[in-house]
């Protein structure tokens, strides 16, 4: 730890991101939390990552199968973790971008280890409308801190949100594939390897399927889908995400 970190630390004590119990500096959550947060159970879906009860795709890839190639997430968006998650996108709370990037690192070492080529991180943007009223882009920020964690290289000028959505919260999952259908467009050269696009968490996936459907009309070599978290079983549709 350098001496500005540690004066930083001594100023502003780093503090748990669901709960705001104070703790150690490199952890996200406080111990309690940390054993609160769920991780997402296996066998999961080799396209989407939803946990199915035999190995092999879930129904709606089945019936659809992704513009990508896999998706994944390595947590439960509940308890401590969705609370966290609400505080940084939600609430203002930007400067949990960090430990929760850190976290997302931890957690997606291995699934970003087997990718077969250097990959490019690509946050799912914001529209500028919104952009402008939350402050910030928390999938930027995210995946800002995941490649600062990881030493990957981010882009988030590659994709660039074309018109206002809804929110899709309380929205049915064909409501939520039709809100955000045509709403992104590629803004900038394709890298020459993978991308993976980050955010903070998969629900239906539908925001998922409509940012990777671009790049790989674009001529994208494969794309990837990484977040922090995705709603499984009776939160599947989820409050928040993609």
């Amino acid at each position: 730890m350098s001496l500005v970190t540690e004066l930083l630390a001594l100023v502003f004590p780093p503090a748990c991101a669901a709960c705001g119990e104070l703790l150690e500096p490199e952890a996200p959550l406080c111990p309690l939390c940390t054993l609160a947060t769920e991780p997402v159970p296996l066998p999961g879906c080799p396209r989407c990552g939803e946990p199915v009860e035999r190995p092999g795709a879930c129904a709606r890839c089945r019936r659809g199968p992704p513009p990508f190639v896999s998706a994944h997430a390595p947590f439960v968006h509940t308890g401590p973790l969705a609370r966290a998650i609400h505080r940084f996108k939600y609430e203002g709370q930007s400067a949990l971008a960090l430990p929760l990037g850190r976290a997302l690192a931890a957690g997606s070492g291995p699934w970003l280890g087997r990718l077969q080529r250097r990959p490019t991180l690509v946050p799912i943007p914001l529209h500028r409308g919104r952009l402008l009223r939350r402050g910030y882009d928390q999938a930027a920020l995210l995946t800002r801190a995941l490649a600062r964690a990881t030493g990957l290289p981010p882009c988030s000028t590659l994709l660039r949100r074309t018109r206002a959505t809804r929110r899709q919260v309380g929205l049915t999952e064909a409501e939520r594939i039709e809100n955000v259908h045509g709403a992104f467009a590629v803004s900038g050269p394709l890298p020459g390897g993978p991308v993976v696009l980050v955010d903070d968490v998969f629900t239906t996936g539908a925001t998922a399927r409509a940012a990777a459907a671009v790049l790989r009309e674009a001529g994208a070599r494969g794309v990837y889908v990484l977040t922090l978290a995705r709603a499984v079983g009776e939160a599947n549709p989820g409050r928040f995400g993609l």
